[in-house]
């Protein structure tokens, strides 16, 4: 009898040798000689944590990430057939608002339900490593929605994708490869704005996404409430979980993401789990909303967000548009060193500052207020008061500090970026020369043959920094984006089945 192991080795040879070149956000032509960081095994920390978990290396896995908390979760089938937390990763880098994607070149990185099947992982990548999410997926083309190649890849580098590091995202690849082996035919990426909780929604309650926001926690409690990956349609341009034909029916409902909704039902104990989770959720937020908890304020030139993990360790760094917030975050001290290898040529996301506008509920009229404090790198910088009369005499004569310390401070104005100040809000008088910008490296045009061949995945691998030391399911989510069928796991392994 073959062993088995060698029969995977074979299999997996056949999918390097093989396929068609798949692209991820413009990546170009690698050797086939570096697809082996393609077959590396998972880590035994990692397959020890799964034993921890009653989890088998090739069970299901299904893949969520938040822009807000910029983390991403793999949850893996238990041997109950629930699914079950396995890892949570700091997100290196993704690029636009909160919000879902609208159109080719937004930067925005989509938000919604995708499938992930084998002919979407790219072990030939110029960004390491990377699998496309399918976007768009029925819904965004039944909104006329456009875009192409959004992919959860390595190099920190993000324009419209998820962006980890090598070392990350080579273990996220073995996961899904592992599954792949183990039976799954598609896992499931489900991508959001910010966790959705009461605490995350009150606060975001008056941005214009809220009615698609809205419609996409059905499925987050779906996943919530039944830890099952939640069958996915589309119909009426809206999404529709865990339908199932009607009772007395012949044949399943069919949908159609631009058409009428078909008649259909959802199980009576999934519905009853659903709505007594949110009618939790709703009183919750009315209570956060009657006490007035802040909103978030709507952004203008803020370009996506970064881990604080990974921000706290490149110099002058911000975490841009992600923030933990109230809701339980990975914590730096755990990663030390970080989890991977951050690029020289990072480009983080620029902090919210002058051009941030903060939005007020519909039904108050604007008022006039101070300036926010602006967040850089956490930090807040806020303008000094201006000293009186009678305290500039006493500091003169000696009184109550230094004068000339307290003078400077007072006269000191918070930063402001000239770039991206409109023109019409700068007086004559007031513009400065903006310094001379400093040329990013432009990493998307790198040939990924120049980058190390092999790198271990994180959580076995000694990380170093530019700035410091250092139950088989089938594919659920219908109408995804078409991929190259020959390039398929499913036709490399026609052989073997």
């Amino acid at each position: 009898m073959i062993n088995r192991a060698f029969v995977r080795v074979l299999m997996t040879s056949a999918v390097l040798a093989a396929g068609a070149l798949l692209t991820g956000c413009n990546s170009d032509q690698v050797a086939l000689a570096t697809n082996a960081k393609a077959n590396q095994p998972v880590s035994p920390k990692l397959v020890a944590t799964m034993g921890e978990k009653d989890m088998d290396l090739q069970s299901p896995i299904l893949v969520r990430v938040f822009k807000q908390e910029a983390e991403l979760e793999v949850w893996k089938q238990d041997r109950s057939g629930k699914f079950a937390l396995l890892k949570t990763y700091p997100i290196c880098r993704w690029s636009g608002d909160l919000g879902p994607k609208v159109r080719e070149g937004d930067r925005q990185a989509p938000e919604g339900f995708y499938s992930i099947n084998p002919s979407q992982m790219n072990p030939q990548s110029a960004y390491y490593l990377s699998f496309n999410t399918g976007y768009p997926n029925a819904f965004d083309k039944a909104l006329g929605r456009s875009g192409s190649q959004l992919m959860v890849h390595g190099d920190c580098s993000s324009r419209g994708c998820f962006a980890m590091t090598d070392e990350q995202i080579a273990e996220i690849y073995a996961l899904g490869r592992e599954s792949f082996f183990g039976g799954q035919r598609a896992f499931q990426f489900q991508a959001y704005p910010f966790r959705m909780t009461p605490v995350n929604m009150a606060r975001h309650r008056n941005n214009p996404n809220m009615p698609f926001w809205r419609m996409i926690k059905e499925g987050y409690d779906h996943f919530e409430v039944t830890r099952q990956e939640p069958k996915v349609d589309f119909c009426e341009k809206k999404y529709v979980f865990d339908a199932q034909k009607p009772p007395g029916a012949t044949h399943d409902p069919v949908f159609d993401a631009a058409a009428k909704c078909p008649a259909y039902v959802v199980p009576d104990e999934i519905t009853a789990a659903v709505r007594d989770k949110q009618q939790a959720d709703e009183v919750e937020y009315a209570k956060l909303v009657a006490k007035g908890t802040p909103v978030a304020k709507l952004n203008t030139g803020i370009d996506g967000g970064m881990n604080p993990i990974f921000a706290s360790r490149v110099p002058g760094a911000s975490t841009g548009l992600s923030d933990a917030g109230e809701a339980p975050g990975l914590s730096l001290a755990n990663f030390s060193p970080a989890p991977g290898t951050i690029p020289g040529h990072v480009n983080p996301p620029r902090a919210p500052g002058a051009d941030e506008v903060a939005a007020m509920p519909a039904n108050a009229a604007p008022a006039p207020a101070a300036a926010p404090s602006t967040r850089v790198a956490a930090v807040s910088v806020s303008a000094p008061e201006k000293p009186s009369f009678m305290s500039s005499l006493a500091r003169k004569v000696g009184i109550g500090g230094n004068a000339a310390a307290d003078t400077k401070a007072a006269t000191a104005k918070p930063e402001t970026r000239t770039a991206e100040a409109r023109p019409s809000e700068i007086k004559p008088a007031e513009i400065k020369p903006a310094p001379k910008p400093v040329a990013a490296k432009p990493a998307e045009a790198r040939q990924a043959a120049a980058r190390p061949p092999f790198k271990p995945a994180s959580s076995d691998a000694p990380t170093t920094t530019a700035s410091a030391p250092a139950q088989t399911q089938t594919a659920l989510v219908s109408g995804a984006v078409p991929v190259l069928q020959s390039n398929s796991f499913d036709s490399r392994f026609a052989g073997f089945k």
